[in-house]
């Protein structure tokens, strides 16, 4: 068997690549066709199965779980992808793809923070490689992950972690994800050449480290991101129609999936709404005029026909994006609303990269520090501050991209293409 290195650098485009020559000399470039919604979950999904969400099952980077009514983000199990897996029976490492608990591969490395009784959270990795990376490396800067802080070093530990893994393993298949240009592309909009100067430095270190072993290196992007302005109030239109319910109670209001008749489950420019007790043809005449909004769609009618995905499929206009805000007064606000929380929220929250303030920041890190009680609320209700997003497909130049040798156009059918090239 030969040996493949996919490197996942989220957010590049073809017109990216002439600030990228180390991931340029990879290959041949061509642009490709996502998956919709192209997001993370779902792209990643159709590209280790060579199947569409409506097969697969991964419809969003979340969704409603119509037996518990809970909305769950960001799952990590395996087992929720459906269909046989680009790497079974093959020696591989996996390096923060996500899906990676319990996936049947020999080495893999995901985030996973420790969660107390009291609440409390410590930042941790799950390191299943046998390469001890964080003695390598220094521990991982989990906060340079996703949140506020989110930025560059963490793509850098993780080229470097898997610079390690494969001269130390020397897997069959390594799957790398580098997340570099997906933060500044969303707080400030896409295009800044320096960010795409930083994360090709970084896929350089792994393109060495696979080329040393004799890897064959792929570079892919899941999704391009594109400039937006108007955010989309998506549930507090389902709310004013009488359809949306709350809670409200010491924490601020919550929502009732139970009660609710129709809710959104909003993830960058796609939401899933679920109905009950009303008709489509009611809810989706009111979507359809709501500013930003471009169709209400069947999910069958984009490939995303699944029990997990929405009785209906909302797809903004290219300038805009969905969020999840279901209250009508900031005041009501639920108190994880200004925290950054990915599993809690009801929807994907772009606003944690921001921050309301530094100084409000440093309070509560001192009341970390001393053992005080603290709520780390220093996240904004500032969905104008967005300005990047992602999920449809927008013109070639500005998607997703594939380089390597003789790459296919489509993700559906990369998993075949990998086989190949492992022979």
């Amino acid at each position: 068997m030969r040996k493949v290195c996919v490197i996942d650098v989220v957010g590049l485009t073809p017109e990216l690549l002439r600030h990228t020559p180390r991931i340029a000399e990879v290959g041949e470039a061509r642009p490709w066709r996502s998956p919709i919604p192209a997001v993370t979950a779902t792209c990643q999904a159709t590209l280790l199965t060579g199947l569409a969400p409506s097969q697969h099952g991964v419809v969003g980077n979340g969704w409603l779980y119509r037996d518990t009514r809970e909305v769950r983000f960001w799952q990590q199990s395996n087992s929720l992808l459906r269909g046989e897996k680009l790497y079974e029976g093959v020696r591989t490492a996996k390096l923060f793809w996500w899906f990676n608990q319990g996936a049947p591969v020999e080495w893999y490395a995901t985030p996973k923070p420790h969660y107390g009784s009291d609440g409390s959270k410590v930042f941790g990795i799950i390191d299943q490689t046998g390469c001890e990376l964080e003695a390598k490396l220094g521990k991982f800067p989990f906060p340079t992950f996703w949140g506020p802080g989110a930025g560059l070093a963490s793509t850098q530990w993780i080229a470097g972690a898997a610079a390690a893994v494969l001269r130390g393993n020397r897997p069959d298949l390594t799957l790398v994800y580098l997340p570099h240009l997906d933060y500044d592309y969303q707080r400030f909009g896409p295009g800044d050449p320096q960010r795409a100067v930083e994360v090709d430095a970084c896929a350089g270190l792994v393109i060495d480290a696979a080329r040393e072993i004799g890897a064959t290196p792929i570079v892919l992007s899941e999704y391009g991101l594109v400039p937006v302005s108007r955010p989309i109030d998506i549930n507090r239109e389902l709310r004013r129609a009488g359809w949306l319910t709350v809670r409200d109670g010491p924490f601020g209001e919550m929502l009732e999936t139970h009660e609710s008749r129709a809710f959104a489950v909003a993830d960058h420019q796609l939401a899933h709404v679920y109905v009950k007790d009303v008709p489509l043809a009611e809810v989706r005449a009111r979507l359809e005029v709501l500013p930003g909004v471009a169709k209400v769609l069947d999910p069958a009618d984009i490939d995303l026909g699944h029990p997990r995905a929405g009785d209906l499929v909302a797809l903004a206009e290219e300038d805009s994006w969905f969020h999840y805000y279901y209250w009508l007064d900031d005041d009501r606000a639920p108190d994880f609303a200004r925290t950054v929380d990915i599993h809690r929220k009801p929807g994907f929250d772009p606003c944690e990269l921001f921050l309301t303030s530094k100084l409000r920041a440093g309070l509560r890190l001192a009341q970390k520090t001393i053992g005080m009680r603290y709520r780390m609320d220093v996240v904004p209700l500032a969905p104008e501050r967005v300005k990047g997003s992602h999920g449809l497909r927008p013109a070639p130049d500005k998607g997703p991209v594939i380089v390597g040798p003789g790459p296919p156009d489509d993700m559906i059918d990369f998993k075949a293409y990998a086989r190949s090239l492992l022979g």
